[in-house]
């Protein structure tokens, strides 16, 4: 009888306590704008001939191989050969340490006018280029690895070609997000503001707070 009264104070101080949600405004959906970070800054070549990372990675400068260095240099040649054919290396530029993952197409194209991969331009080297977006601006390397050393020379150099398709794709994503924009500002200047509405629960009686049920039923248990 105990645990039976227990369980009907509860039931009782439930009723006297105050709800934690009692008013609400109304508000309308929001649009959703999601705005893709652009791959590009807006002013590229300015910042390859200004910056001081890239005056420094343009000139010619030693590169090496990073990749594995726990291992045997027989074992480090045979791999770099095979992911160099695969189309991919771990180069670091040794004056600014700044390291590097090249992709490039290693299929060999005669029709094309430079290759990307090219082991046979000179003896025990392999010469790439490789194209990418450095902080934010698009260069290319190229150089040459010694495959006896695993150490070469390389620069990078600005990629005109692919910084004008990129600039291209930056404005038509600007000029999308500020119509969007513009849309918003648009549809909320036309939209009137609406009045608070009560969030009111079902069985709401004299005296009771909103939202809270009225307990009729006997205690659990009976």
């Amino acid at each position: 009888m105990h645990h039976h009264q227990n369980l009907g104070d509860a039931a009782a101080l439930a009723g006297m306590m105050p709800p934690y949600e009692t008013m609400a405004m109304y508000e309308p959906p929001k649009p959703r704008f999601i705005f893709k970070m652009p791959r590009v800054v807006p002013d590229q070549k300015s910042k390859f001939e200004t910056d001081e990372l890239f005056r420094r990675l343009s000139r010619e400068s030693e590169v090496r191989y990073t990749g594995y260095r726990e291992r045997a240099i027989d074992e480090r040649r045979r791999i770099f050969v095979t992911d160099c054919r695969k189309g991919y290396a771990e180069l670091s530029f040794v004056a600014s340490g700044t390291n590097l993952h090249l992709y490039f197409n290693a299929n060999h194209n005669p029709y094309a006018q430079e290759q990307e991969c090219d082991f046979e331009k000179e003896r025990n080297k392999v010469h790439l280029r490789s194209s990418f977006i450095l902080n934010g601006v698009c260069v290319r390397f190229r150089g040459w690895v010694d495959l006896q050393r695993l150490d070469g020379v390389a620069c990078l150099e600005y990629d005109e070609g692919r910084a004008l398709l990129e600039d291209a794709q930056l404005c038509e994503q600007i000029e999308s997000h500020n119509q969007r924009m513009a849309e918003s500002k648009r549809i909320y200047a036309h939209t009137p503001p609406q009045d608070a509405v009560r969030r009111t629960g079902p069985g709401t009686g004299p005296g009771q707070a909103p939202g809270m049920a009225t307990v009729t039923g006997p205690p659990m248990g009976w």
